[in-house]
């Protein structure tokens, strides 16, 4: 059997135009990237290097950088309790949803219908037969399928815009991920931070109140004045002060931990830890990479595309519509017998629909959409530079931070043998007692200087971990599909 040529010219016009898409071919937006960072840290020594192409960081828990167990099982009882992640979860599995949604527009939609109903016509229904019952049975079963013929890449580019809204989504639950994770290291961070404070003004106290008692045992020998007794007293009680207000905010960090890690502050405690945390030393890869490990900027990328994939959605409206309908099924006024041949009944053929005028709404459509894209490039453009800033804010601090220690434990080393220098020439009564109080005042700021840099140098190292992009690459971007 012959094909007539105009069906085949037809057919192949048909699959031709089935390939055509009216989005624009997509590029992402260009952005400034510099071959270095500008804070590279030579002149006090790293606290992060430069990584090899096998040395990245921890892929499951860079936390374990900082070689603290409690801290690694905060962060498991954050991923498994936290509101807010399980809020970008649920967000994500519902761009998901949507997702697998629009694809269904790929396929025929099939549906069935079954109708059995008693009617009465009217007796002054226009044009009755004069033989037509006022009152029948009727019996309908039938099948119908529908299927949009995509001439003009519509539904596929709704179901690109759906994947790449998908795709943002799961970079946007690794986002929230990892700034919850870094919020938890940060917190945790400056607990311990606080812990070594209160720790330093507890000895203080300690010390302080032998001061007192030596101020008023030679008070009551008449070597000392009154006046030495009200400023030990003064000091002594200025640092208690001090203690009671580190402890006030020990508990408000603590408090927040336990917001993270989905438990009621009433119920949570962390006990006391002095040790010393170590510095960890962070591989920081190459500006040109960091577009690849940050989830905001692929949440971003893949929005500019999902928006791209919109302009030919709103272009497709320009053109006509074809649709493709079947139905058929058996039809009778007797429910006996419904399945017979002559109760048989369909009907097929095309559906093609074409807006003539729509007072410019397909115009604004496309401006729309256009307008749409430019804002998620201009916005990708935005997170990326955001993205290169923070780096460099984080590795100036660690940078200048590491120069300011080095200052400070001179300085908190001087304060303190200025401090026994003080003490020994007060026993021997060369020096007046406010000697003594400044050189307890000095010592003490200077020691809890040196703590705070210790904890501003572990939090800016988390901080850069967060810039980093934590150890998400796109490699999970792209498992996600």
């Amino acid at each position: 059997m012959k094909r007539r040529p105009e069906r085949v010219l037809a057919f192949a016009l048909a699959a031709a135009l089935a390939g055509c898409s009216l989005a624009p071919a997509y590029k992402v937006p260009e952005t400034p990237v510099a071959g270095q960072y500008q804070e590279h840290g030579e002149a006090y020594g790293k606290s992060w290097v430069a990584a090899q192409p096998s040395d990245q960081l921890p892929r499951d828990g860079w936390w374990t950088l900082y070689g603290d167990a409690r801290l690694s099982d905060l962060q498991q009882r954050l991923l498994k309790n936290n509101a807010d992640l399980a809020a970008a979860l649920a967000h994500y599995q519902q761009a998901q949803a949507f997702s697998r949604q629009a694809r269904a527009g790929l396929f025929p939609q099939v549906g069935v219908n079954a109708n059995a109903q008693r009617d009465r016509q009217s007796d002054t229904r226009p044009l009755r037969g004069a033989t037509s019952p006022a009152n029948y049975d009727s019996y309908t079963l039938g099948a119908e399928v529908d299927y949009e013929v995509d001439l003009w890449g519509r539904v596929r580019n709704t179901v690109e815009a759906g994947k790449d809204d998908a795709l943002a989504a799961a970079a946007d639950l690794a986002s929230a991920r990892l700034s919850l994770q870094a919020q938890l290291a940060d917190n945790y961070l400056v607990l311990r931070g606080l812990d070594q404070q209160i720790q330093l003004l507890k000895e203080s106290i300690a010390a302080y109140q032998k001061a007192l008692e030596l101020t008023q045992t030679r008070h009551s020998g008449g070597i000392a004045s009154g006046l030495d007794v009200a400023r030990a007293q003064t000091q002594l009680s200025s640092t208690k002060s001090q203690w009671s207000q580190t402890q006030a905010q020990r508990a408000l960090v603590e408090h927040a931990i336990a917001s993270l890690v989905g438990e009621s502050a009433s119920n949570f405690n962390l006990p006391a830890d002095i040790a010393v945390v170590p510095l960890p030393t962070v591989p920081v890869s190459l500006p040109s990479t960091l577009l690849q490990r940050r989830p905001d900027v692929a949440a971003a990328e893949r929005r500019v595309a999902a928006a791209n994939a919109r302009i030919g959605i709103a272009r497709a409206a320009y053109f006509p519509s074809l649709g493709l309908s079947a139905q058929g099924g058996f039809q009778s006024d007797r429910y006996g017998g419904l399945f017979t041949a002559p109760n048989q009944f369909w009907a097929i053929g095309p559906t093609a629909l074409l807006t003539l005028f729509d007072g410019g709404r397909r115009k604004a459509g496309v401006e729309a959409a256009k307008a749409a894209t430019e804002e998620a490039g201009a916005r990708y453009r935005g997170v990326v530079l955001n993205a290169f800033q923070q780096v460099e804010d984080n590795l100036a601090q660690l940078d200048h931070y590491g120069a300011a220690r080095n200052d400070q434990q001179d300085a908190a080393d001087a304060a303190k043998r200025s401090l026994d220098i003080a003490m020994d020439r007060y026993r021997q009564g060369a020096v007046g007692y406010l000697d003594v109080v400044q050189a307890q005042t000095a010592s003490l700021d200077a020691q809890r200087s040196l703590l705070d840099l210790d904890t501003r140098q572990l939090r800016a190292s988390v901080q850069l971990v967060r810039a980093l992009g934590g150890g998400w690459t796109a490699e999970d971007l792209a498992s996600a599909k």
